[in-house]
């Protein structure tokens, strides 16, 4: 495969319905099209890879009618990938700007699930749940992984309240970071604040929970900046940890 070939992530569910075709042949949204034909400036007869975010790749080749034509089979993917362990988890409240620079860049670094928060201190805690771009957030995430080349997309979940987090225990390894208190998991969660700060509650509900405080250091910082520099961190800490790690017996 070529080094250059750009990646489209289609749904495993719209991938099973191309399955029956020899090749299969799957059907792109108009979305698509204009991606392919106007941004990648791809043409017929051009290759693209197909993943399906959850861990697979397959090459294909665009059609003259909107169409890709997979070059291997559904159940025999180009490439296949194994998620790294520990998974990253970011819950973050919800700042005023740059939240969803902060889902792109996240994705990029290798975050496994991405939490919105709503804290007690919160800017606009009071909007109603509905109103929250919950759909544009996934696709930014989508293109973020597209970009990166990933082969797993990212989970976003739906915003909750931040003491819902905290009232139960963490799964795996939870950080919440505060500048208030000073083998491997297979999952490490680490939860940023709003840019007053967690509440009193919060953290008490956090503890009660199991969540260990962690600081980023002397500097107070913004929410946004605050959850790339904490989850760079863990990313960092999980590849070295990999590395040190003995490859498995074939």
């Amino acid at each position: 495969m070529a080094k250059e070939l750009r990646r489209l992530l289609i749904s495993p569910e719209r991938l099973g319905a191309a399955a029956a075709g020899q090749p299969p042949r799957l059907v792109i949204t108009e979305p698509e099209a204009h991606y392919l034909r106007r941004v990648l400036r791809l043409g017929p007869g051009d290759p693209v890879a197909v993943v399906n975010g959850r861990g697979q790749l397959w090459t294909a080749e665009l059609t003259a009618d909107a169409a890709l034509l997979l070059q291997q089979p559904l159940a025999a993917p180009l490439q296949q990938g194994e998620p790294l362990l520990p998974a990253l988890a970011l819950a973050m409240a919800l700042p005023r700007r740059d939240g969803e620079l902060v889902w792109r860049m996240a994705t990029e670094i290798g975050v496994d699930q991405l939490q919105p928060l709503v804290a007690e201190r919160s800017q606009g805690r009071e909007q109603p749940q509905q109103k929250w771009p919950l759909e544009r957030w996934r696709t930014i995430v989508q293109e973020a992984t597209e970009q990166c080349e990933r082969l797993w997309l990212p989970q976003l979940e739906a915003p909750c309240s931040a003491l819902a987090l905290f009232g139960t225990r963490p799964e795996g390894v939870g950080l919440i970071a505060t500048t208030r208190h000073a083998g491997l998991p297979l999952r490490v969660s680490l939860a940023i604040g709003p840019e007053g700060g967690w509440s009193e509650l919060e953290l008490a509900t956090a503890a009660a929970a199991g969540w260990r405080a962690v600081s980023l250091g002397e500097p107070i910082l913004r929410t946004a900046t605050a959850a790339i520099a904490g989850i760079s961190r863990l990313a960092s800490w999980r590849a070295l940890s990999c590395a040190s790690c003995p490859s498995p017996s074939p």
